[in-house]
């Protein structure tokens, strides 16, 4: 397994909170080991998406301050150097959300713990 710190994704976030039985062995075992790190860029992800009825979350205001008091992790905010790190990307998956957390975690040196399988793709460190 790739070692931590592990930055969570948003689906790996809505799944521990709520259908921790999505999550896949190793997935598991990085949200218990850690040191976990949250990004901003998945409630902004969360606000923006509930808001469009594309995530079932009525108050994402109050499910973000639940998800990250049980996962427990820090949260890291974007910086320029993240903003950055898109241009290094290629352009293998369209979601901004998604390509933001690979920059963070490129820049930060960061597991990035996603089930997505466009993430999967590219090079960087990914545990699922």
């Amino acid at each position: 397994m790739v070692n931590g710190p592990y930055l969570v994704d948003t689906s790996t976030m809505i799944w521990a909170l709520e259908n921790p039985a999505r999550l896949s062995g190793p997935a598991r075992k990085a949200l218990e080991k850690g040191p976990l790190v949250v990004s901003v860029v998945s409630y902004w992800e969360v606000v923006i998406k509930a808001r469009q009825g594309l995530f079932q979350i009525a108050d994402p205001v109050s499910w973000w301050k639940r998800a990250t008091e049980f996962l427990g992790g820090h949260i890291l905010s974007i910086r320029a150097a993240h903003v950055s790190g898109l241009a290094a990307l290629p352009g293998l998956h369209r979601d901004p959300f998604d390509r933001m957390l690979l920059a963070q975690a490129a820049v930060e040196g960061f597991s990035l713990v996603s089930g997505d399988e466009m993430i999967g793709r590219y090079s960087g460190k990914v545990v699922w």
